[in-house]
């Protein structure tokens, strides 16, 4: 997302050749390939642990961390190699996703309109609000240290980062478009005029 905002902004007149459909394909294999790595060594890690605190696991999904709390093996270097694994991927999507919306801010300060630059920056937020949301929650939740014990806190962290941006990106991305916001419009309409 943020590599499209910087062709379409920094790069107009090369967005055709720049993110053709070579480079979309590489881009969502490289994604599906890295989250499936990442997903395979987690699940490997997972079932190579061996579990004697009970099976019953605080959350309403099976997570990493609720997991590792019932481990009782000595797996401190796979922790620490999946982490450092986890974190280098996360933190290379972050410094990637920075570096394009600053090149993005530095041409926005170029436009001599501030109606475009504002709706520049209305593009950009809302994906710098979800990715910092994800992120910010997810580091939270796995290098909170354990004398913040809580199982609710623990939920709510888990819903934050798993749920809530999957489920707010449409929304926020489908409601740039015009028709979508009069349909939706019309939906609603509708449905209040049914209930009255």
């Amino acid at each position: 997302m943020a590599y499209d905002r910087y062709v379409a902004i920094c790069k107009p007149l090369h967005y055709g050749t720049l993110l053709g459909s070579r480079a979309c394909v590489h881009m969502a294999a490289a994604a599906w390939g890295t989250g499936f790595l990442y997903a395979l060594l987690h699940t490997v890690n997972t079932f190579s642990l061996s579990l004697c605190q009970g099976n019953v696991l605080d959350q309403f999904f099976c997570e990493i961390p609720q997991i590792l709390k019932l481990s009782c093996s000595h797996s401190y270097i796979r922790k620490a190699g999946l982490f450092l694994f986890g974190f280098s991927l996360s933190s290379g999507c972050f410094v990637f996703i920075v570096l394009s919306y600053v090149q993005i801010f530095r041409a926005v300060q170029k436009i001599p309109s501030k109606h475009r630059q504002q709706k520049v920056f209305s593009m950009c937020f809302p994906h710098m609000a979800v990715v910092s949301l994800f992120l910010i929650t997810a580091i939270f939740a796995y290098l909170k240290p354990p004398s913040i014990f809580s199982s609710a806190l623990d939920v709510v962290v888990a819903v934050l980062y798993s749920v809530v941006p999957p489920a707010v990106n449409p929304l926020i991305y489908s409601l740039r478009n015009k028709e979508l916001k009069d349909t939706l419009k019309k939906l609603i309409q509708l449905f209040f005029c049914q209930q009255q």
